[in-house]
């Protein structure tokens, strides 16, 4: 797993021994969401419709809005639930890339202000560590 920063873009990628159609769920079933990204999730499969995932503590983690969902893509639009950030200040794009039996998986942050890109950058680290186990 790897994480890096380019002017204030995290791009973090992430190594899973399944093909994308195992890993997408992922990203948009909620029973499967939780397993990697927090303890509740909720999901409006609508473009531009919202969803919620809930962090091992009392508040909401972080907010998404799904704009587009296309095969081995999926974006989302980055909200704030528990950090300072405003709704839409951010936006989280996936994509997964067959690599054989397995999927290469880039997660790119956009939006971020920079003080919050190092912290989002650990997160997201450990997020896609714990996608690997959940969906590897």
């Amino acid at each position: 797993m790897t994480a890096e920063i380019r002017n204030d873009v995290i791009v973090a990628t992430e190594d899973i021994k399944a093909p994308p159609e195992v890993v997408i769920p992922y990203f948009t079933n909620p029973a499967l969401i939780v397993e990697w990204i927090g303890n509740r999730a909720e999901l409006d499969r609508r473009p531009a419709a919202c969803s919620s995932s809930t962090g091992r503590g009392r508040r909401p983690r972080c907010l998404h809005r799904r704009r587009a969902a296309v095969p081995r893509s999926v974006q989302l639009g980055h909200l704030s639930g528990c950090n300072p950030l405003a709704p839409g200040a951010s936006t989280v794009e996936v994509a997964l890339t067959p690599d054989a039996d397995d999927t290469m998986v880039v997660l790119t942050h956009r939006g971020l202000p920079s003080t919050h890109v190092g912290n989002h950058r650990a997160g997201w680290e450990h997020r896609l560590g714990r996608l690997l186990v959940a969906a590897g």
